[in-house]
């Protein structure tokens, strides 16, 4: 079975030439690594539960030809807290995706995923500490937690890999690459995060998720730094409709693109344009948004409020010792769209040049 993209061609192309999209079950699974030393294959995945004002995300990185894995978990508790770990464990091999106490399993392709965690997370009350990593970890408690969640598809898949009609693969440049292939899926997630003693009330966190989320997937070589900026807005209202929305600046004097998807009922109606508006605090962090979607079937219009946030930041430093900054704001965001109200992520990645991120309007005065 071959997955397409919405707008790939129905029928079978005839030039060898054409770029086609393709998805197959088999990439649910773990690939054999290219070449290039950044290779990364990531899975990520969020889930929210509107009722209880939680949720969280999870992401693995496999960076086999580094030699360790990006692991990530990030809890909304619904009293305002972010439970967050980021870890770098050692990997040899890319045979699973399964690192730092992080377990994400295929039960199912395209249909069923697991997400189970047993670690521990530093525990927030004031998320923006996170800013500076090592002052945050070093003031704030750590505490065990346990994930369980069960993510089964309520939408097709959407997107996949670019590559020629005739199967060959499509070059990439290492260096300026972020992913050579990558899908997503909105689910619904049913299953139980607890963060801290879940028999202690003044200590302990439990939220028994019954909600929604989404899904993606990405591999190939990837540097952080290798798009300027970019705004991305999953969110879900309901088991037939949700979004992602999707705003990227690769640079190189080229306009910004748009992209993304809207869950109709059971079908994917691809986004052929989109903006993403924002107001800032003082750190240039996003609050508020107003975001327009356009698909070939209409147009709509929806509002975001940021309701927990937390900055998180990557750095590189260049063979020629050039010391390179990007920050990525996560934010638990609730949005309103048709009169439905929904939630999801904004999540805004910005190179920082010269102490602020490139694609926030600098403070008056400044």
């Amino acid at each position: 079975m071959t997955e397409q993209h919405p707008d790939s061609a129905a029928t079978k192309p005839t030039d060898p030439d054409e770029i086609v999209i393709v998805l197959e079950p088999g990439d649910e699974y773990t690939h054999e690594p290219d070449e290039a030393e950044n290779y990364n294959e990531s899975m990520y995945l969020n889930a929210f539960d509107l009722g209880l004002q939680g949720g969280g995300w999870f992401r693995l990185g496999n960076r086999v030809n580094e030699g360790y894995a990006e692991m990530t978990v990030c809890l909304y508790l619904p009293d305002g807290r972010v439970g967050f770990i980021y870890d770098r464990p050692k990997i040899d091999n890319n045979d699973a995706m399964s690192a730092g106490g992080l377990t994400i399993s295929v039960v199912e392709p395209f249909e069923h995923l697991t997400v189970e965690y047993t670690g521990r997370v530093c525990l927030l009350d004031d998320p923006s500490q996170m800013a500076d990593p090592r002052t945050a970890f070093r003031n704030n408690p750590m505490v065990d937690c346990t994930v369980s969640l069960d993510y089964r598809a309520v939408s097709p898949m959407y997107g996949g890999k670019p590559q020629y009609a005739d199967g060959r693969e499509i070059e990439v440049e290492p260096g300026k690459s972020f992913a050579k292939a990558h899908y997503e899926q909105h689910c619904s997630v049913t299953g139980t995060i607890t963060v801290g003693a879940a028999d202690d009330e003044s200590t302990g966190t439990v939220m028994e998720i019954d909600g929604l989320g989404l899904r993606d997937k990405s591999w190939g070589p990837r540097y952080w730094q290798a798009l300027t900026w970019y705004r991305w807005l999953p969110m879900v209202f309901s088991d037939d409709f949700a979004m992602m929305l999707s705003v990227i600046d690769r640079g190189e004097g080229r306009a910004p693109s748009a992209s993304g998807m809207v869950l109709v009922g059971d079908e994917y109606h691809k986004v052929i344009d989109c903006r993403v508006d924002a107001d800032w605090n003082e750190n240039g962090e996003q609050t508020t948004m107003r975001a327009w979607a356009k698909t070939a079937e209409r147009e709509y219009e929806l509002t975001g409020e940021v309701l927990s946030m937390i900055p998180l930041r990557n750095r590189r430093t260049t063979a020629d010792g050039e010391q390179l900054q990007t920050r990525i704001t996560e934010a638990m965001t609730r949005y309103e769209c048709d009169g439905k109200v929904g939630v999801g992520m904004s999540e805004f990645l910005d190179q920082v040049v010269d102490g602020w991120p490139i694609g926030v309007p600098a403070p008056s005065g400044t």
